[in-house]
């Protein structure tokens, strides 16, 4: 999954985008409006945290311009705690509102949740066949026993999992599962599909020649 951090206090900017990696998300960053509402309608994110008090644009105005044309769920953070300011946010098209100071576990369970709804999965439970994936705590099992799985390998099948029935193209893989310092993109997303189909069955992830992926 990928996730773009609009928020200009470096320090929180710094740790969030790391906590996130840590977690197993591709993460964009920005400092300031005008670079994040760029990012935002250009790429199609899976989340987007945005703060309200940013340079250049405001996260109230990046919000208007990106509903114009993107549902990208959007958990606004702020240290505006009045009930009015929730109201203009939640109404105003964010999907989610955290007040500052917050708790990280808090915020990523967020995160998972929103990500879910977007993908019509109402738990962090999604069963395929007899592979069994756990969101929350980003464990694969088969037939019961542990998977192990590098980071990369679990956000492709839980990307994947979460669009079961759809074909996939290579190119949406690329979007959602690297982020804008990955360099080397080349064959890297064959090796993470010949390993987890390693790992999981050689049925699992299906090729559909031309078009892209698929877990039926």
């Amino acid at each position: 999954m990928r996730a773009l951090i609009i928020e200009d206090e470096v320090d929180l900017l710094t740790s969030l985008a790391q906590a996130l990696r840590e977690e197993g998300y591709a993460v964009d960053t920005a400092d300031n409006g005008p670079d994040g509402l760029f990012n935002a309608e250009g790429i199609d994110y899976d989340a987007i945290i945005l703060d309200v008090m940013l340079p250049g644009m405001d996260g109230w105005e990046i919000l208007r311009r990106l509903r114009a044309s993107r549902k990208t769920p959007v958990l606004m953070l702020t240290a505006r705690d009045q009930t009015r300011d929730r109201v203009r946010g939640l109404d105003g098209g964010a999907d989610d509102y955290l007040v500052k100071p917050f708790d990280l576990d808090e915020l990523l369970a967020r995160l998972r949740a929103l990500i879910r709804r977007r993908a019509d999965q109402p738990t962090n439970r999604i069963v395929i066949g007899p592979v069994t994936l756990d969101t929350a705590a980003r464990q694969v099992t088969l037939n019961g026993g542990a998977v192990a799985l590098t980071a990369r390998e679990y956000s492709l099948v839980e990307f994947l999992a979460m669009h079961r029935g759809e074909v996939i193209t290579r190119s949406q893989l690329y979007d959602h599962l690297f982020d804008e310092t990955d360099t080397s993109l080349s064959n890297l997303l064959d090796v993470h599909v010949s390993n987890v189909r390693k790992k999981l069955g050689f049925g699992f992830i299906e090729t559909r020649r031309g078009h892209g992926y698929c877990i039926e």
